[in-house]
Order: C-alpha cells, then sequence, then structure tokens
C-alpha cells in the first residue's frame, strides 16, 4: 500500500510538471511578437549645422521724427501703407515757422533802410570833411573842425559796418526759419512700410531737446534675420557660411542666405550667453514679416554621396567611434558592429560595417505594450 502511494504521488507532481510545461509553452506561442521599424541603407548627403532661433527684422528701417514744435497737423498715412521716397507724410503746423519768417523778413527791411540812411549820411560826412580839408589849405577853419569831419566819416563807415553785420545775422535766422518751414512737412526718407505710428493727428510734438518719432518706415523687401547663437556653437561660426531657416507658420519652405557677420556684443537670458548671428534673405512676396520667429540652420560643413543611418538606429557604444547596430536579414535581426564618422543632430555617417542596400533596425515596439 505504501509502495502504491508514492507511485501515485509521483504521477500528481509529473502531472503538475507537464501541466506548467505546457502553459508555458501556450503563452510563448502566442505571446505578441515584436515589431521592428528598419531602414534600408542609402547613400546621401550629410550636414552638420548650428541650430538657433531668431527674430526676423527689416535690413532697412528708419524712425521718422519731427525736427520742429507744434502740432500734428494732418498725417497722410496709416499702419501698413506702402510708401515712395520724398512722399508727403504728415504736415506740423506751419504758423510758428511762417510767422518767424515774416518777422525776420521785417526787421531784414527795417535793417536795408537803417543801411541805405547810413549811405547817404557817409556821403555827407564825405563832402563835409572834402570841403573841410580845403577850407583848412586856406587856414579858413580850425584844425578841430577838421578832426571833427573826419571822425564824422568814420563813425558813418563804422554804422554801415554794423548794420552789414546785422542783415547778415538776420540773414542767416532767414534761412534757418524756411529751413523750419520745411521741416513741418514729414517727408518719407525712404521707401518703405509704415509700420508703427508713435504721434496720432492733432498731437504736439516738442523737438527742443530731440527730435520725437513720428512713424517708423521699414523697407520689407529684403529681411534680416538675426540668430540667437549660444557661446558654445558661435566659435564655429564665421561670415561666408550657409544659413537658413523655416517659420513656424511654413515649416516646408526654407528660406536661405549666407552668414552676414556675428554682433561682438553678447546678450544674457537666465545666466546663459548668447550671439547675435546675422544674415539676409530676399522677400519679395511679402511673405516675411517683422518679429517671426525663425528657425535657423546654419551649415558648418556638408559630406556628399556617404553612408548615413539615424541616429536612433546605433545601439550601445564598445569603442572609440564604434557602437553595436541591429540589421534585419530574412526576417531574422543580427548584431553587428560599426564605426562612425560624422554626425548631425538627426544622421550619422557609416565608415565601416555596413553596405549599401542593407536593412537596419531603427526601433522595436510590442504590440499590446502599454504606450
Amino acid at each position: 500500500m505504501r509502495f502504491k502511494g508514492k507511485v501515485k504521488k509521483r504521477y500528481w507532481v509529473l502531472a503538475v510538471i507537464v501541466l506548467i510545461a505546457a502553459l508555458w509553452a501556450w503563452r510563448t506561442l502566442t505571446a505578441p511578437q515584436p515589431q521592428y521599424q528598419t531602414l534600408i541603407v542609402r547613400k546621401g548627403d550629410l550636414e552638420q549645422t548650428v541650430l538657433a532661433t531668431g527674430k526676423l527684422d527689416a535690413l532697412k528701417k528708419v524712425d521718422v521724427g519731427a525736427q520742429v514744435s507744434g502740432q500734428l497737423k494732418t498725417l497722410s498715412v496709416e499702419i501698413g501703407d506702402k510708401v515712395k521716397k520724398d512722399q508727403l507724410l504728415g504736415v506740423i503746423d506751419p504758423e510758428q515757422a511762417e510767422n518767424q519768417i515774416k518777422e525776420v523778413e521785417a526787421t531784414l527791411q527795417e535793417l536795408r533802410a537803417q543801411r541805405q540812411q547810413a549811405m547817404a549820411e557817409m556821403q555827407l560826412a564825405k563832402v563835409t570833411l572834402s570841403r573841410q580839408q580845403a577850407l583848412a589849405k586856406t587856414q579858413a577853419i580850425s584844425r578841430q573842425d577838421l578832426d571833427t569831419a573826419a571822425t564824422e566819416l568814420t563813425v558813418k563807415q563804422a554804422q554801415i559796418g554794423t548794420i552789414d553785420a546785422q542783415i547778415k545775422r538776420n540773414q542767416a535766422s532767414l534761412d534757418t526759419a524756411k529751413t523750419n518751414l520745411d521741416f513741418t512737412r514729414i517727408i518719407a526718407p525712404m521707401a518703405g512700410e509704415v509700420t508703427q505710428i508713435t504721434t496720432l493727428q492733432g498731437q504736439t510734438v516738442i523737438a527742443a531737446q530731440q527730435a520725437p518719432n513720428i512713424l517708423t518706415l521699414a523697407d520689407l523687401s529684403t529681411m534680416l534675420v538675426k540668430a540667437q547663437v549660444s557661446e558654445a556653437d558661435i566659435i564655429h561660426l564665421r561670415p561666408g557660411l550657409k544659413a537658413w531657416f523655416t517659420v513656424l507658420g511654413d515649416p516646408l519652405t526654407r528660406y536661405e542666405g549666407v552668414l552676414k557677420d556675428i554682433l561682438p556684443t553678447p546678450e544674457k537670458v537666465n545666466d546663459a550667453i548668447f550671439y547675435y548671428a546675422r544674415f539676409e534673405v530676399p522677400n519679395p512676396q511679402s511673405v516675411l514679416r517683422l518679429d517671426m520667429t525663425a528657425q535657423v540652420h546654419i551649415q558648418l560643413s556638408g559630406m556628399k554621396n556617404v553612408l548615413t543611418i539615424p541616429l536612433s538606429a546605433l545601439g550601445d557604444p564598445v569603442g572609440d567611434n564604434r557602437y553595436h547596430i541591429t540589421i534585419m536579414r530574412n526576417g531574422e535581426t543580427r548584431e553587428r558592429e560599426v564605426t562612425i564618422g560624422a554626425r548631425n543632430d538627426t544622421q550619422v555617417q557609416i565608415i565601416k560595417g555596413l553596405e549599401e542596400g542593407e536593412e537596419v533596425v531603427t526601433g522595436k515596439t510590442t504590440p499590446g505594450a502599454a504606450q
């Protein structure tokens, strides 16, 4: 009986083991198989770039101000208007400048009349002196009378000189007054678009200390891109490098240019140092606007016709510029070691370990796994 009990117990243990094995086999066979994202290795171009965020500005932009004080009587433009060079933009009340001209002209008229009078008196002094000199030869007059006549002539000549100086000074004042009258007409210094109006019609401007701004004109036919580059990347940049950018509203269109300069003065943002690298782009369709955000790429170097794979395909590093990758062949995955070269933010060059046309694994997902 004891022997039969032991045999029965062994059967039970064996049955449990078989059941566990069968359950394991069923779960293994029915478990979802991983799915691989793969890419066929091809030759292509690899660009090394510096990425930066930038702002768009007009290449030519000018603040149009007032050089005389007064009320802005008329303003002939609105924001968004396109104007031509020398176009009339507005008028400051010209009454004060006109009155100044009238006042100076009246003073000049008075001075010219005084000069005519002084000229007549000088002619009389000359005649008197000539007569006294003739009488002095016959000793008909005293020496004092002769000196008095000579002094009178000199005084009249000096008066004419004084009047001439006053005429010149007032003539200069008249020229200034006429210039101030011209300044009451606000003229466009260049062709462009009105992007800002600072002073409204009817407001009074005071130009005693500095020229107050009336409006801002910008030539939007060529835009200036100001890319904010970190101090770690700025040392790699130099004028002449190719640059391009996209805008948020149209990420598929590239606007290309050439790096113009790098401003020497940095800007500090949250304890980080940035420099402005600038380049120009044409804007014939007026698609680009002021202060648009630009996603800027500045090309440091470029390689053509080289084997590249995505950075996501690289596995664990095994040495200097050597990595493990996974390739797919006949539906099966295999691990391989490759040697890499140049890289950018998305791609890496393969120098050794892969051939064109091979299939490389870039990612893996398991069906039913938590996302």
